[in-house]
């Protein structure tokens, strides 16, 4: 499968028209040359390429289906299952009281529509944890109507993926490493998070870009563990209070992704509003993100921080008081390295490693206090094992490190496809 692309420029260079070695000039034998030296480059970065080719308009290729298929309906989708086990000791040495947990983590359908070759209609609806009971819940995550204009310039309505990070747009499990997606782009950049809005994407030489208008954040469920309670998800967001989120990417060297983007706005405060602080938040986000994939080597760093004003205001209104209160500043990076052991075969078996640290009260406004629990470490050490580009089958070990020594280590193994 994976000589496909070098066998058809092959072809095309043997068809070309006939003539002789004397007739071809110097220039065109380069540009021949240049064309099959792209498509082995392409070959030796591996799944990578293949992969970027499937992935249009800032979605994975499962979520993109759409756009590649003929006029009328498309389906497709992405489940896991997850095992963890937990250590039954603390970092500090006393009983953890952990269980160890066996969960269909999420399966997730794609359904979309495509009306023409203008109009496209995508949705996506996540079913976690295997039952509405208990913890779990049925959501949707994107469902937006797209006009593409041109591919320079496109416009897009509905509930959209936030485009921060690696993981809120591409979060398929064949997608990452790990078991368990990056906690900084869990907590710091709150992935999953979707929201109402509207706005414009495309795709300038090298560069593609989105850029949305977008509900802001409830600032009345931020915690002292960060703003991700403050996803509204699109279900009756509050509108009264609104954010602008835009991002650009550059790919114009093989397997090389250089990235950032940012989020500017105001959070609602429904809760304060009631206890007299209703004032809104303001809430800046942002980050910055690099991706290599060369040959075998795979490697991600990402670096991402939240700033909120009035946070002093914030805590007295919630009455939140010492390390219980909201940070002003919330800040992680991390950094991921993987190694295909089976480059070039139909097959990948990549090792990696990933380091994460970040915290989520990095300031705090005076008269309040940090909890060194909100500052972690999380090393991880495993492995993901790709029989078929479709499936993957992952197993790692992660040591969890906190500013208190309450962290808890464990082990996970993981299914995960995508269709």
């Amino acid at each position: 499968m994976r000589s496909t692309p070098l066998m058809i420029v092959a072809l095309l260079i043997l068809a070309a028209p006939s003539v002789s070695a004397a007739e071809v000039s110097n220039e065109e034998l380069q540009r021949r040359l240049d064309i099959l030296s792209g498509e082995v480059e392409k070959l030796k970065i591996g799944d990578s390429s293949a992969q970027a080719d499937q992935r249009q308009h800032g979605l994975a290729p499962g979520a993109s289906k759409v756009y590649r298929a003929k006029p009328g309906i498309s389906f497709g989708g992405y489940g896991e299952t997850l095992y963890q086990n937990l250590s039954g000791k603390r970092e500090n040495g006393t009983a953890s009281g952990s269980i160890d947990t066996v969960d269909l983590l999420r399966l997730v359908l794609y359904s979309g529509f495509k009306f023409n070759e203008f109009w496209v209609l995508n949705s996506e609806v996540e079913f976690e944890h295997g039952s509405t009971d208990a913890n779990g819940s049925v959501s949707v995550e994107f469902a937006y109507l797209d006009y593409l204009m041109s591919p320079e310039l496109s416009f897009r309505a509905g509930l959209l993926l936030v485009p921060m990070g690696f993981i809120n747009e591409i979060h398929e499990p064949t997608a990452y490493l790990g078991a368990r997606r990056p906690f900084v782009e869990r907590v710091i950049l709150p992935a999953t998070w979707q929201e109402n809005g509207a706005g414009l994407h495309g795709a300038l030489g090298n560069f593609t870009y989105r850029s949305y208008a977008v509900a802001g954040l409830n600032a009345s469920d931020f915690t002292a563990t960060g703003i991700r309670n403050g996803r509204q998800l699109g279900s009756e967001s509050n509108a009264s209070n609104g954010a602008w989120v835009s991002r650009v990417d550059y790919s114009g060297l093989p397997g090389l992704l250089l990235g950032s983007s940012f989020y500017i706005g105001r959070s609602s405060t429904e809760a304060a509003a009631n206890r007299g602080g209703g004032r809104s938040i303001p809430t800046r986000i942002m980050e910055a993100h690099a991706e290599l994939r060369w040959r075998a080597v795979q490697l991600r760093v990402l670096a991402a921080q939240s700033m909120l004003g009035r946070v002093a205001d914030l805590n007295t209104a919630l009455g939140l008081t010492g390390a219980g209160a909201i940070g002003s500043e919330q800040s992680g990076a991390y950094a991921e390295l993987g190694y295909d052991l089976l480059s070039g075969s139909a097959m990948g078996l990549i090792p990696f490693v990933r380091f994460e640290s970040y915290g989520t009260q990095g300031k705090v406004p005076t008269g309040f206090e940090k909890n060194p629990a909100n500052h972690q470490r999380h090393s991880t050490i495993g492995a993901v094992f790709r029989p078929i580009e479709q499936i993957a089958l992952k197993a790692d070990y992660q040591r969890i490190q906190r500013g208190d020594r309450t962290g808890v280590n464990q082990w996970n193994l993981a299914i995960g496809y995508v269709f």
